[in-house]
């Protein structure tokens, strides 16, 4: 299958249901389809070949998804352009991944200006909506575009790993990579979500697409598409629209990442709507405050699943279920919430030791994973691809441990390992423990250069609003929990952390800003 052919399931299933809604805009399975068919015989027109580089800049949209959806039927490969980003990013992708087409949204059009002054014709620009005002000749409206193209599905054959997607990483350390994943990469990704969300014949299935569609909220759509449900697209993930959204159209799935999930649960009118029409409320994407997930768990109900997935292997390496949230009826302990569950069926999990050979059950290592899953490689990028995955093992860059039931525990990213006096430690388990004091928004523990320590522990706090804290108290707190070598050296309180546009901490900018300032070292 081809990951339209998701779509297509739906649209074959469902014809005239509606298949997105976006604000007081809905297409039926019909209307959404034939468009996406539209783009794909225009493509194909245009003479696109099998894996030809086809950028979309926009927020979230359902015409935007289309679009992706139509070049993914005509063998095209996705490179999704975060319209949050700065126009740098975009140019960069534009160029380093060989985009030859670019879809954007009216509203990114002063972006494009920039984009085409750096990249000029040798791409092609259709905008979405409206037409180009006359101030943009080098871009057509998309209706222009189309033309009288027909509305007919093709016949495109479409290899299975033939590349889909070119998705940037987080760019940590140098220029981001190119994460080429396939058919069927993706198309696994897909499936085994579809296992972990099991829906009877006779539910409705309906998706909140509340997250950037140009990440995991975007693939997420599919499995409810393909069961010919609705998706329903929320231009942003503000806490008021979301749990409106839930009461009003009956969303029975939604992915959010911890950072919008804390704002949710701090809602103050939360009991005010109607949410037991949820039946899965997955996260992932980043650590979640153990804390948090049970404040989630007593709102929201037995709905929760965690997904442990990254760009190389996207969104489905492990999955803790609603029900394994719960002991005997009651919310697990912290052991259990810690981990990221089970490995999802069709993946294979080792956990390595740093000359590759497999450690025994609950010891610490690298977590590596095989299965179709694991993507094709980096653009262009051999040396990294070759250091990534070995004998067809993705070696994760992320510590962990198997216990003797299986279940996976993520302790941190092994870039982000503190050595502090001689001693590992790992952020994670600091914050953890920094999380559960009342008055802690969210926070960031990383290693700053000491004399004494070689790194010392370093907590980067973020309150909630209004809220004050006694530093010491919360030094009190983390040696009785953890210890004095795993205790902070430091504390510093700050506005707001810095995030990335998806809502992840960027660990990497707190570490610049100590690494290279000598007076916020301890």
């Amino acid at each position: 299958m081809a990951l339209s052919d998701f779509f297509d399931q739906g649209w074959n299933i469902n014809p005239k249901a509606v298949a997105y809604r976006h604000g007081d805009t809905t297409w039926t399975f019909d209307e959404a389809g034939e468009l996406s068919c539209r783009v794909t015989n225009a493509l194909l027109r245009d003479g696109i070949q099998l894996e030809t580089k086809i950028a979309v800049l926009s927020p979230n949209d359902p015409a935007a998804w289309l679009c992706v959806i139509g070049a993914w039927r005509a063998g095209g490969a996705w490179v999704p352009l975060n319209p949050n980003s700065p126009v740098s990013d975009s140019i960069g992708f534009v160029q380093r991944f060989d985009c030859e087409v670019l879809f954007y949204h009216p509203s990114k059009a002063a972006s494009v200006d920039e984009i085409h002054a750096a990249v000029g014709d040798a791409v092609r620009y259709v905008c979405l909506d409206g037409d180009s005002d006359g101030h943009r000749p080098y871009a057509t409206p998309l209706q222009e575009w189309l033309g009288d193209v027909p509305a007919t599905r093709p016949r495109v054959d479409i290899p299975q790993d033939s590349l889909a997607i070119i998705s940037p990483t987080g760019g940590t350390t140098g220029l981001p990579k190119g994460v080429m994943n396939t058919h069927r990469s993706f198309g696994m990704c897909i499936t085994q979500l579809m296992m972990a969300m099991p829906y009877r014949a006779d539910e409705p299935v309906v998706n909140l697409a509340a997250a950037p569609m140009t990440h995991s909220a975007g693939i997420l759509t599919l499995p409810a598409s393909a069961r010919g449900g609705s998706v329903v697209v929320l231009a942003r993930p503000d806490p008021t629209s979301l749990l409106d959204a839930i009461d009003r159209h009956h969303v029975t799935d939604v992915f959010l990442p911890p950072t919008v999930i804390y704002r949710l649960i701090e809602t103050p009118d939360l009991g005010n709507y109607d949410l037991s029409s949820l039946r899965y409320f997955l996260y992932g994407s980043a650590p979640m405050s153990v804390e948090k997930l049970r404040q989630a768990i007593g709102l929201f109900g037995p709905v929760m699943i965690e997904c442990f997935g990254q760009t190389e292997a996207p969104g489905s390496i492990a999955f803790l279920r609603p029900e394994e949230h719960f002991v005997n009826g009651e919310i697990a302990d912290d052991k259990r919430l810690l981990s990221c569950g089970r490995p999802f069926p069709l993946v294979k999990i080792e956990i390595r030791d740093d000359e590759h050979n497999p450690v025994p059950t609950g010891t610490h290592g690298e977590i590596c994973v095989r299965g179709d899953l694991v993507m094709r490689g980096y653009y262009k990028n051999p040396e990294a691809t070759a250091e990534a995955v070995r004998d067809g093992w993705l070696y994760t860059g992320d510590i962990g441990f198997l216990d003797d039931r299986g279940f996976l525990t993520l302790t941190d990213r092994k870039k982000d390992m503190i050595i502090s006096g001689g001693f590992n430690v790992f952020p994670a388990e600091v914050e953890q423990i920094i999380w559960t004091h009342p008055a802690v928004q969210d926070c960031a523990v990383i290693g700053v250069p000491d004399a004494t320590w070689g790194e010392a522990v370093t907590a980067v706090v973020e309150l909630k609003p209004d809220a004050d804290i006694d530093i010491a108290e919360l030094l009190e707190l983390c040696r009785e929990k953890l210890g004095s070598v795993r205790t902070p050296k430091r504390v510093d309180i700050i506005e707001r952390l810095p995030r990335s546009v998806n809502g992840k901490v960027l660990k990497k900018d707190l570490r610049e800003l100590y690494w290279t300032n000598e007076d916020r070292r301890v």
